[in-house]
């Protein structure tokens, strides 16, 4: 079905979600950015937003997406949320969507590949829950331009790790000095170049070690996941997260 497809953030993400609705058969009669020179941009900010759309994708700050949540309500408007960093305001989200009526569906990562890797993760930690020989540790790698590290990802990877695995109760990005406590899970991170991004997960033991991992080759999954996202949401209410859409489409399969 094709969408009215609102994008809020321009940067390189925001330019290859358009690209791909674009190639997909959708229209994109807004684009939001107040920092961008592209002739592409419509509006400064989400206030601004008058043409009309059926969803909107943010990839925005999360200093300005709570706001922009609020005006998706206002204007009843699904939306999906790649944004990160918000997270500790998810009851007030939460909030607006019940109120305005709207479908929102967030995640840290939107490509498929790596929520099916998330799947993947869960089911080795709950393996691995019943090795207690096998020690767990995170490490992920982003270009030098990205603004959080660790990243969501990794820490989407890390809270499933720590539900799985019942050896490991909290999560350390920093190494402090001295040994890291034998009940934490660390997350190390590398900033580097234009790596588009990769995420390990490593199950160490005295004797071998087992590694899972997913590469990142170019930013397509995950503008092809939120295009996926924005079809999924619309004529939905209520706020789900990206497992929800993963459930209704591969069902209960990693949990046979």
């Amino acid at each position: 079905m094709a969408l009215r497809i609102g994008i809020a953030g321009y940067g390189q993400m925001g330019r290859m979600i358009r690209q791909k609705a674009l190639a997909g058969g959708h229209e994109v009669p807004v684009i939001v950015d107040p920092d961008s020179t592209s002739e592409e941009v419509t509006a400064e900010d989400v206030a601004s937003i008058s043409a009309p759309v059926d969803v909107i994708i943010d990839f925005t700050a999360p200093h300005e997406v709570i706001n922009n949540i609020e005006r998706y309500g206002e204007l009843k408007i699904p939306a999906v949320i790649g944004t990160t960093g918000w997270y500790e305001q998810m009851n007030r989200v939460a909030a607006i969507v019940d109120k305005s009526g709207i479908g929102l569906i967030w995640s840290s990562n939107f490509s498929l590949g790596v929520n099916l890797f998330f799947q993947l993760v869960k089911s080795a930690g709950r393996l691995m829950n019943r090795f207690p020989h096998y020690d767990a540790a995170i490490h992920e790698c982003h270009h030098r331009h990205k603004a959080d590290s660790p990243s969501g990802t990794a820490k989407t990877i890390g809270d499933i790790i720590l539900t799985a695995l019942d050896r490991k109760r909290l999560t350390v990005s920093e190494l402090r000095e001295g040994r890291i406590d034998k009940d934490a899970l660390h997350i190390s991170s590398t900033r580097c170049g234009s790596v588009p991004g990769f995420h390990r997960v490593i199950f160490d033991s005295d004797v071998d070690t087992i590694v899972l991992e997913h590469t990142a080759r170019n930013r397509e999954g995950f503008a092809e996941g939120a295009l996926a996202a924005a079809d999924w949401i619309c004529g939905r209410k209520g706020m789900f997260s990206i497992d929800d859409m993963m459930e209704s489409i591969i069902g209960g399969v990693f949990d046979r």
